[in-house]
This record gives C-alpha cells, sequence and structure tokens, in this order.
C-alpha cells in the first residue's frame, strides 16, 4: 500500500549538502475546505473537457479550488515546468510501456514536486513516493549502495506498473490514482460503503488525504497546460533536457566519471540520485547504468578508459539515448551475459583484503583488482562484488 501525507505545499523538500534527504511532507496538497460553490466556471469546465485523453478530466467545486490554489504557487509552478523538461520524458517512455495514459504524468508534481529525494515522514522516497514494500514488490532495489525508488528511470517503471495492476482491478483511471494514494484496499472498501464506482460518489468514504488527491492532481495539470493564462513562465532547471545512458559492469565513483568526462560532479550526482554512497555497484551479474548528459562519442574517450572499455564484446560502452531506454534490467541482462566469459566474480567477506584475495588467483595482482573494480584506494567491504580477470 502507497500512503502519502499531506501538508501545505510551503513546506519544501529539505536536502542536507551530501544530496541526502531529511524526512520531510512533500506533496503539493495542501489541506482545505471548499466554501460554497457560487461561481461556477463555465469556460473553464470546457477548457478542461478539451484536455480530456483518457483520463477523465471533470469540473467542479473540489478542482476550482485547487486550480485557485495553485494559480497562486506562480514561483513554485514555474520550476515545476522546467523540472519537467528533463523528468516528463522519462516518465512518457515508462507509462507508454504499459499503455498507461501519458496524462499520469502530471501526478508526480502532486507527488515529490519532481524532487527525486523527497521523502515523506512514512517513509514514501522518491519522485513517485514510493514505500519500500511496494517499491520492493514492484522490483525495485534498496540496499547499501543504491535506493532505485529515487532512480526516475527504474522508479517510473514500477509507477507504471502499479498504475496497470491498479486499473486492472479497478476499471477507472480515477480510481487507479486514488489507489496510488491509499491502496486499492482502501478505495474498494469505498466502493462498497458507497454501492458505487464513480469516484465523486466514493469520495466521502476515501480517506481524508485521498479525497484532496484527485481533485489536485486535475487542477495541477489544468494550471501547468495553461500557465501562460495564469502568468507562470518556465525557470529552467539545471538537469538536461537529452541525456545518455550507459551500462556499467564495475564498481565506480561519480567524481571518477565526472572528472573522466570534464562534467561538474554536482550535475553528474544529480543525474543519478539513486547511488547513496556516490558510487556505481555494477558488476558484470547485476550491471548498473549512468545518466550522463548527452556529449559527442568521441568525448567519451576518457570514460572509455577508466572502465577499460569491457562493457561490452565490441569493447564499446553501450550507449542509449533515454527515449530509447524501455527496460534498463534488460540492457544490465544483456550486458551481464556477455561479460561472463571475461571475468570471475568474487564476494568480499569479513576479514578480507586485496592482498589476500589477490593471491588466491593465479597471475592477479592488488592494483589489476583495484583497476578493474574503479577502486582508487584499497578499502573494501564485505558484501561487495569484486570483478577479477582470470587468465
Amino acid at each position: 500500500m502507497i500512503i502519502f501525507p499531506f501538508q501545505l505545499f510551503a513546506q519544501g523538500i529539505v536536502n542536507t549538502p551530501n544530496g541526502a534527504s531529511t524526512t520531510v511532507d512533500t506533496s503539493m496538497v495542501p489541506n482545505t475546505s471548499v466554501n460554497l460553490f457560487a461561481n461556477y466556471n463555465f469556460e473553464l469546465k470546457e477548457k478542461l473537457s478539451a484536455l480530456q485523453k483518457t483520463v477523465p478530466l471533470p469540473y467542479n467545486e473540489f478542482v476550482q479550488n485547487y486550480i485557485d490554489i495553485y494559480a497562486r504557487q506562480k514561483d513554485k509552478m514555474g520550476k515545476m515546468l522546467g523540472k519537467a523538461q528533463h523528468y516528463f520524458p522519462i516518465f512518457e517512455k515508462a507509462l507508454k510501456s504499459l499503455n498507461i495514459p501519458e496524462e499520469i504524468k502530471y501526478l508526480a508534481i502532486i507527488e515529490s514536486a519532481l524532487d527525486p529525494h523527497a521523502v515523506s515522514r512514512v517513509g514514501a522516497t522518491g519522485l513517485w513516493q514510493f514505500m519500500y514494500g511496494t517499491a520492493s514488490g514492484y522490483g525495485l532495489q534498496m540496499n547499501n549502495f543504491v535506493d532505485e525508488r529515487k532512480d526516475p528511470i527504474q522508479a517510473s517503471y514500477a509507477a507504471a506498473a502499479y498504475f496497470k495492476d491498479a486499473y486492472d482491478e479497478l476499471g477507472d483511471w480515477l480510481l487507479a490514482i486514488a489507489a496510488y494514494n491509499c491502496g486499492k484496499g482502501n478505495v474498494n472498501r469505498a466502493i462498497d460503503k458507497a454501492g458505487s464506482r464513480d469516484f465523486w460518489e466514493i469520495r466521502p468514504y476515501l480517506p481524508n488525504e485521498t479525497r484532496n488527491y484527485v481533485p489536485a492532481y486535475i487542477a495541477a495539470l489544468y494550471v501547468l497546460k495553461n500557465s501562460p493564462e495564469y502568468a507562470i513562465q518556465l525557470q529552467t532547471s539545471h538537469l538536461p533536457v537529452e541525456t545518455d545512458v550507459i551500462a556499467v559492469n564495475t564498481f565506480v565513483s561519480l567524481t571518477e566519471i565526472s572528472e573522466a568526462l570534464g562534467e561538474d560532479e554536482s550535475l553528474i550526482i544529480a543525474l543519478n540520485p539513486s547511488y547513496k554512497k556516490k558510487i556505481v555497484n555494477g558488476t558484470p551479474e547485476n550491471p548498473r547504468y549512468l545518466i550522463l548528459p548527452k556529449v559527442d562519442v568521441h568525448d567519451y574517450a576518457q570514460l572509455y578508459a577508466l572502465l577499460e572499455k569491457d562493457l561490452a564484446v565490441d569493447k564499446q560502452i553501450i550507449i542509449a539515448k533515454t527515449d530509447d531506454v524501455r527496460d534498463l534490467r534488460k540492457m544490465k541482462a544483456a550486458t551481464a551475459a556477455k561479460a561472463k566469459s571475461k571475468y570471475v566474480t568474487y564476494k568480499v567477506k569479513s576479514g578480507d583484503t586485496l592482498s589476500g584475495i589477490a593471491a588466491k588467483f593465479k597471475g592477479v595482482s592488488v592494483a589489476a583488482i583495484q583497476k578493474v573494480n574503479g577502486l582508487s584506494k584499497s578499502v573494501i567491504q564485505p558484501g561487495m562484488i569484486l570483478k577479477i580477470m582470470t587468465l
């Protein structure tokens, strides 16, 4: 079950200097009471109808109330427009892979204000605010090195899978959206109590926060689609619109990657928010990937050298435009299959040292292990998977 708290939009995300997140409320859905609906806006109703594709976009007092709120948040909504240029193409590709309506992408604005480091008071994390158990159930990995709930691509595929399951069970997109907030069980109980499958009829039987969730989503979509009408100006994000993705089957630090490419380290870290220790923990069996600013292929020479040009059989780094990435786990599996014939792997045990590990393999030196695994020092940790080149 995915459950999120709802507090004032003014309470933003607070990140520590190293990029970690403090535990704060992240939702853009303030608690609000609706006054008598005296000024029914027929023009706005028509505009919502014109925007409607697959997900219903009805107009009522609840939607109007949130339109008024978001229209006043010009600075914050302008920032959302800027961030959306980077994140929305990623969301669209993931949603399309499972035939989920493209307009669902606007829900991430309600969830996290498009901050991959967003963490709610109950622990929901990332752009799509996955709880740990739900994330694990949808194939996301969380360990000492990585939290894929913060991974823009993998978390988006997991969110798409959740929406598919919710829609298959509930048969209505507004109900599926409500389920993303409070869980399918709560929605089904509300359906039973109301004797209806219409969101607006079951709304009184849903948790308080979920009652506002759907109208807030509709309002955010409308305001961002009609930003000029509300004098909301796009604020350019530091995140690039075009990126490349490379598969990595060794341990390497984001610092080394940034130095190899001559890019600012903070940008490389921002593009790869899921790596907790700023280390890509790739192995031949479980390659990881990097999202990088799009550069000319010739500019990858330093990166080739850093990663030993062993990421594929033809000695080329696997590069794919973000727009072309579907399920990156397929990329991982393909890369792993190609790498197995070159290396063996060793799982570091408590008390192991690099010199001791090197002695276990004929003709292998400490320097060779460091080079192959992108280790700048001799520090290793139990559980780390090292790649060993065999003779």
